[in-house]
């Protein structure tokens, strides 16, 4: 039993390594002429094409190297002799710059002096009250009274520079000194004036002249 199993295995083994080789044999021989075949076509693709390249650039050259300059050395050339002349020197002229002319700008003539001023008139004194007022009923000489005394007694004063009265005197009487006497002591008491003053407006002494008529009242 043992040795029909071990020569049944024998026989098999060499089939499968001869079907084995077969198949290696038929795939070698397919695998060549494939490629046999390929190898063939794409070398007939190939003659249809002419595949020229393009030539490559030509390789530029280096530019020459400079050529060196050969400096000669100047030739040597000895100096004329040297001539010796008489130069006269050019005279020297001299530009003289005139002044410009003098421009006499002809100015306004002066103005004429303001005319004088019109003097103007001297101012007499002036009473700075009402004259009626120096002297009153109640300033009745009492004795006057009793003698039934009256009358216009005329007076003029003078007046100085501060409007106060500096002298009086009558002109004309009464008929009674005693009204009289009392005139100019009232006035020279009670006048105040505004002084005079002069063509200038400086104030000067001056005089004024009225009356004061003296009457009894009635009671």
């Amino acid at each position: 039993m043992s040795y029909a199993d071990q020569k049944m295995s024998s026989g098999r083994i060499t089939a499968i390594i001869i079907v084995a080789a077969l198949h290696a044999v038929l795939g070698y021989a397919f695998v060549t002429g494939l490629a046999y075949n390929v190898v063939k076509q794409v070398a007939q693709d190939l003659k249809t094409f002419d595949v020229t390249e393009e030539p490559p650039p030509p390789e530029e050259l280096p530019p020459p190297p400079p050529e060196e300059v050969v400096m000669e050395p100047p030739p040597v050339v000895s100096p004329p002799p040297i001539v010796r002349t008489n130069v006269i020197a050019p005279p020297i002229v001299r530009t003289v710059r005139e002044a410009p002319p003098v421009v006499i700008t002809p100015t306004a003539p002066p103005a004429p002096p303001p005319p004088p001023q019109p003097k103007r008139e001297a101012v007499g004194a002036k009473p700075r009250s009402n004259p009626g007022s120096w002297a009153t009923n109640a300033d009745y000489p009492s004795s006057a009274l009793r003698n039934e005394e009256e009358g216009t007694t005329g007076f003029r004063v003078t007046v100085g520079t501060n409007g106060r009265v500096t002298d009086c005197s009558v002109t004309s009487s009464s008929g009674s000194s005693t009204l009289d006497e009392a005139t100019c002591r009232l006035i020279t008491r009670r006048a105040r004036f505004t002084p005079a003053e002069d063509s200038n407006g400086n104030p000067i002494t001056d005089t004024y002249s009225n009356r004061i008529r003296w009457q009894i009242p009635e009671d």
